[in-house]
């Protein structure tokens, strides 16, 4: 038998939720349900569904592709996931940065003081879908904007970067229940160190920007933080805690976050790109990043205050 868990998230605010839960309770059948719980009025629900030789995952997957998804919430800004039911609370947060604990992506908004936003934002997006190799793509944006100075850095934090909603809240509930955060970030530790103690993280690590004289010289300090490296340190992190990949969570946007999100225990894709969004275990488009504590099973009332 195995146990899982139907999750419905609404879009904070959008009311999505109304009128459906009966609905889909009627399409699950009778025996293989239970434990129904809003962890969140009106916003977050979920139900315990059992597979076994009578009710197999195949038959799930088929009444949640075609009778919840495409029927019953059809248009509705709702995410719709299924999860196992074991070890849900996480000891574990990997965390990408650009687009995804923030709402930039840092090196377009770099580029944006050079008046060059256009060029480099559409390498970064064929970088994040995967079309372009991530190490090459970094090193050509860069070289794009050598010679930007470091209080322009500085002022581009100030004035442009903006945290995700939820984010927050993610981390400190996380850190409340005894979780370890970190933030690992293809971008560069500039940025990564600010973001981490603002929002609460216990660490950070990123790329880190070679400046001479006050001016970025368009490369990086040692090797280029890529998936690779963000797979490791998800690993490394968790020996290093005594933590089983099975009890971490990560989360990202792009084709360099595939990696660690396939490894983790439950890998999210956030506001993702199609490419990260089939492969991960779960993706959120509408919800706000405290849909990753529903997703673990926490209700609203367990939340940090932030």
């Amino acid at each position: 038998m195995t146990h899982l868990v139907l999750s419905l998230i609404a879009k904070p605010g959008s009311a999505a939720l109304d009128g459906v839960i009966s609905k889909i309770e009627a399409i699950l059948p009778a025996r293989q349900r239970s434990a129904a719980r809003w962890l969140s009025p009106d916003e977050a629900w979920e139900i315990r569904v059992e597979c076994n030789e009578a009710f197999a995952l195949d038959d799930l997957a088929a009444l949640v592709a075609d009778g919840i998804a495409a029927d019953v919430l059809a248009e509705r800004p709702v995410d719709l996931n299924v999860v196992p039911g074991q070890r849900r609370r996480k000891k574990l947060l990997i965390a990408d940065m650009d687009s995804t604990i923030i709402q930039q992506e840092c090196i377009d908004e770099m580029a944006d003081v050079l008046g060059l936003k256009p060029q480099i934002a559409a390498i970064t997006e064929r970088a994040m879908r995967g079309e372009l190799a991530f190490e090459a793509a970094l090193r050509e944006r860069l070289g794009l904007i050598a010679g930007l100075r470091e209080e322009e850095l500085i002022r581009v934090y100030e004035t442009r970067i903006t945290h995700m909603p939820g984010a927050r809240t993610l981390v400190a509930t996380m850190k409340k229940f005894g979780a370890y955060t970190a933030l690992v970030s293809g971008g560069f530790t500039f940025f990564t160190t600010r973001v981490a103690d603002a929002v609460g993280f216990d660490t950070n690590r990123a790329n880190t920007l070679e400046i001479k004289d006050g001016e970025m010289t368009g490369e990086v300090v040692g090797p280029i933080l890529g998936k690779e490296a963000k797979l490791a340190s998800l690993h490394e992190f968790a020996h290093a805690r005594g933590t089983d990949l099975a009890d971490t969570v990560a989360v990202g946007d792009g084709a360099n976050d595939l990696a660690m999100i396939g490894a983790a225990g439950l890998g999210v894709a956030y506001r993702a790109k199609p490419v990260v969004a089939a492969e991960a275990h779960a993706s959120i488009v509408h919800g706000d990043l405290t849909a990753l504590l529903y997703l673990q099973g926490f209700g609203r009332e367990e939340f940090a205050v932030a």
